[in-house]
């Protein structure tokens, strides 16, 4: 299991930052087990607002959040295998070296596919940008999509703990990183990433703590934000964002 440990000052949060999207409308019920398929498009984890508001009558903490830093703006990405080998890529460096090494196998490889990737010898790839160690990861990701060992459409149709189960068989995915996939691709709204550094920071800024909180500490410190922990990580990481000067004026949403 890989631990995420970027080596800029976020994690998720950053990567994640994008141009601002039509708020989705609020959820008008909550389903983690086998969720209907969503249309592409809207903010991350579905039922966002439903979530921020709950979370806001339990928690004094995330509602200062809340009116310090604004309701999250994090876009849900689309599913499937680029998303997918994007938060590979994100794992253990930048957020910009991934996002450009991410831009260059696009240049090369149009569409984004399992075949066309295949296609790619590893000159090319280590052209865009990647490791060794990170061709090994995709390719195995596209093989297993590629020969039907991993479906990544029917996992948007299972269970959280289901999808977590598969996805982390295949090489170079770990925890953390079939966490991010479930959150921002499928936005599953109860996801709890304790591993990731971001959080980890949020936390402490928020409790003003002299040392960074463990990962078993964020996991009991979530329990009472369930069924809404996503979007707990999402206001957490806006948070971190806010206080380090990387985000606009917060924003009120309207209802």
């Amino acid at each position: 299991m890989e631990r995420h440990v970027p080596d800029s000052d976020l994690s998720v949060a950053i990567a994640t930052l994008g141009s601002d999207a039509a708020v989705m409308r609020a959820d008008s019920h909550l389903r983690s087990s086998a969720p209907a398929r969503r249309p592409v498009g809207g903010l991350a984890p579905h039922g966002l607002l439903r979530g921020a508001r709950h979370l806001a009558r339990r928690d004094r903490d995330l509602a200062r959040v809340i009116e310090t830093a604004g309701t999250p703006r994090f876009p849900l990405r689309p599913p499937g295998f680029p998303t997918l080998l994007h938060i590979i890529l994100e794992q253990q460096v930048s957020i910009d070296a991934a996002a450009a090494m991410f831009r260059n196998l696009q240049r090369l490889c149009t569409p984004l596919a399992p075949v066309g990737f295949l296609s790619l010898g590893e000159a090319e790839l280590k052209r865009c940008g990647f490791s060794r160690q990170k061709i090994g990861y995709a390719r195995n990701l596209a093989e297993w999509i590629s020969d039907g060992r991993c479906d990544l459409a029917a996992l948007e149709e299972l269970p959280d703990e289901t999808v977590l189960a598969e996805l982390i068989k295949l090489k170079g995915i770990g925890r953390w990183t079939a966490q991010v996939y479930l959150l921002f691709a499928l936005g599953r709204p109860d996801i709890w990433p304790a591993d990731d550094l971001g959080l980890q920071l949020a936390i402490q800024r928020l409790d003003e703590r002299a040392e960074r909180p463990s990962a078993s500490e964020l996991i009991a410190r979530a329990e009472n934000w369930r069924p809404w922990r996503s979007v707990a990580a999402c206001l957490l990481w806006q948070f971190y964002l806010h206080a380090l000067g990387r985000l606009d004026r917060p924003r009120r949403n309207g209802g």
